[in-house]
């Protein structure tokens, strides 16, 4: 049976005609009321829901934020009613820079229309689109093949066409490909049938396929899930978990988890709209009264019974990248799940995807707009399910730690199985204890500077200082460590990231043994740097900027190191052809070219005696 709603993201590369073909269909089949298309925009960009209607779209949530900081997301939400059936069309943006935007649409799409000029044929952006749809569960796609006027409406050019992309989709297991040819600018094959001019296509015209299309409603079938979004209390002090129900339906009495943890609970209330309801179904935003008083707050997830979710913190998932700069494996982001926001780290590129041949190629890093498939290391559990089987408990964005941004977008495939047979061993001494034998408070204090810039000196007297006035101390110098822990890394960015990356872990052992850490490291970048911080308690990690210009660290060049960088000799050298990010607040600057070595160790050694 044929739903009333269809939900399409339209997308191609650069003057494939995608706005002609939507505005003619908006020009010919009619618009929906203004006031319904309000309506419309604001529940599926900001909430994901309308009336059970549309689904919860994770991705149109994480990139709300990016809306509130003013950051544009081109994505046109067009709204078109015709006495068949209501559509929800995304129309994305060509241009390679805004793959991210594509990806936003078919995150909540049944189906893609994928335009390609018949001028120019199959191009990298249209499998590109095609890989992104696949890769979001999008499993019906409408090839519309455009300006079919321009090839005197060959039917030899258009089979060639519709015959390569058939054959690309199967591959990536789209089920349904139907081939349309067209011209937008004239309207032939979009709303009538262009028997004139093609008389060779017996096929639908785009709008008739449109409503015809018959597909399942997305969640409908699937078991309960609720993210926890809110926690509310009513007047009479009942307390409400509220969120959207992205798949399932709940009616009072039925059996629930609250997952991860896997509590048993049972639902005495629902409400939708503010009204006491029987039963909520998929897409509705929804509140729940429990039976029981239980402990489940934001990023908990409400899941049936007879269908309890897994729970892990690593993965092997899809990941499409957006960001300008490089995924780097070891860089730690921030990883939101449904409602549920924890620290990631990627863990090992297992190999990107050429979305022309669909090959596995070997990939140390991802540029903006690839597509690999990774493993994941997560702070702590997440309530999941494969992105295969349950869409709105497989995907996940990921978020700079910085700048707040979403960098993007992935699909787990399944949960690693060494994630499940290494539990943490519980220990009777702890941290304080350690500290308390050794009368002093654990701290790490990161040098961070230019090559020659005197972080060795100066940490190096910072330490005897330190000894001399009775505390316990360790040295985790740069070039020290390259000898032995990181002798098998090189000075690429990625290396650099593994560098830094294992430091901030021995540097963390080292405070839980109750020392002062005292880190000499160029850690020319501040996404590592404020991993490490991370990893620290509030006030046990101490930036400290060595600074020195680049003019007098190359003066004070004792190994020639900047030498052989100018002549090409030592690439990747850090402020010659490999960038230095100078922290933007750390606890204390030096500035080496107004104090001497030993005056700013005195300040450092202040600063830790306060």
């Amino acid at each position: 049976m044929t739903r009333d709603f269809l939900r399409i993201v339209a997308c191609g590369s650069v003057d494939d005609g995608k706005s002609t073909l939507i505005g003619r269909l908006l020009a010919e089949a009619g618009r929906v009321p203004d006031d319904e298309r309000a309506a419309l925009a604001k529940a599926s960009v900001v909430h994901g829901t309308r009336d059970g209607d549309i689904d919860y779209a994770l991705l149109l949530d994480g990139l709300e934020a990016e809306r509130e900081q003013g950051i544009t997301i081109d994505v046109a939400w067009r709204h078109l009613e015709t006495p068949r059936r209501r559509f929800l069309i995304a129309d994305c943006p060509g241009h390679v820079q805004y793959t991210r935007n594509m990806a936003t649409g078919a995150s909540v799409a049944d189906l893609a229309i994928v335009l390609v000029d018949a001028t120019r044929g199959l191009l990298p952006q249209t499998f590109r689109h095609t890989a992104i749809a696949s890769m979001f569960g999008v499993r019906h796609v409408l090839l519309a093949v455009n300006k079919m006027d321009r090839v005197d409406h060959d039917r030899a050019v258009f089979d060639a066409i519709a015959g390569a992309y058939g054959e690309h989709a199967a591959k990536l297991g789209i089920a349904s490909v139907t081939a349309i040819p067209l011209a937008a600018a004239t309207g032939a094959n979009v709303t009538i049938a262009a028997t004139d001019s093609m008389p060779w296509y017996a096929g639908p015209t785009v709008l008739g396929h449109l409503e015809s299309v018959d597909l399942e409603a997305r969640g409908a079938t699937l078991p309960a899930r609720l993210p926890v979004q809110l926690v509310l209390r009513d007047g009479d002090g009942g307390r409400w978990l509220a969120g959207t129900l992205v798949s399932g339906s709940l009616r009072g009495g039925d059996t629930l988890r609250v997952e991860p943890g896997g509590v048993a609970v049972t639902v005495a209330g629902l409400r939708r709209s503010g009204m006491e309801v029987d039963v909520v179904h998929a897409g509705d935003a929804a509140s729940v009264r429990l039976a029981e008083d239980v402990d489940a707050a934001r990023g908990d997830v409400l899941a049936a019974t007879a269908a309890p979710l897994a729970a892990s913190d690593q993965f092997a998932a899809d990941l499409l990248w957006f960001d300008d700069s490089a995924l780097l494996p070891g860089r730690r982001y921030q990883l939101q799940s449904g409602t549920r926001l924890v620290g990631a780290r990627v863990g090992e590129i297992k190999h990107m995807l050429d979305p022309e041949t669909l090959q596995p190629l070997a990939a140390r890093r991802l540029q903006a707009n690839d597509i690999g498939e990774v493993t994941l290391a997560l702070d702590a559990p997440i309530p999941y399910a494969p992105y295969a089987r349950e869409p709105a408990m497989g995907s996940f964005i990921l978020v700079d730690m910085l700048s707040r941004a979403t960098v993007g977008a992935g699909m787990i495939r399944h949960g690693l199985r060494r994630a499940d047979n290494i539990p943490w061993q519980a220990l009777d001494v702890s941290r304080e204890v350690r500290a308390a034998l050794k009368g002093q408070r654990p701290r790490c204090v990161w040098f961070t500077g230019l090559s020659g810039a005197g972080k060795s000196t100066i940490a190096n007297l910072v330490e005897r200082g330190l000894v001399a006035r009775g505390f316990h101390t360790y040295l985790l110098d740069g070039d020290n460590v390259r000898h032995g822990l990181n002798r098998d890394l090189g000075f690429t960015d990625e290396d650099r990231v593994e560098n830094l990356r294992r430091v901030a872990h021995v540097a963390r052992l080292m405070t839980d043994a109750g020392l002062v850490v005292l880190v000499s490291f160029i850690s020319p970048f501040r996404a590592e740097r404020a991993s490490a911080r991370a990893l620290f308690d509030e006030g046990e990690f101490i930036e400290v900027f060595v600074d020195t210009p680049l003019a007098e660290a190359e003066r004070r060049d004792v190994k020639g190191l900047y030498a052989k960088a100018r002549r090409g000799e030592l690439p990747n050298f850090t402020g010659i052809d490999s960038v230095y990010e100078a922290p933007e607040a750390p606890e204390l600057v030096l500035d080496t070219m107004a104090e001497s070595a030993e005056a700013l160790a005195e300040r450092v050694i202040s600063l830790l005696l306060d």
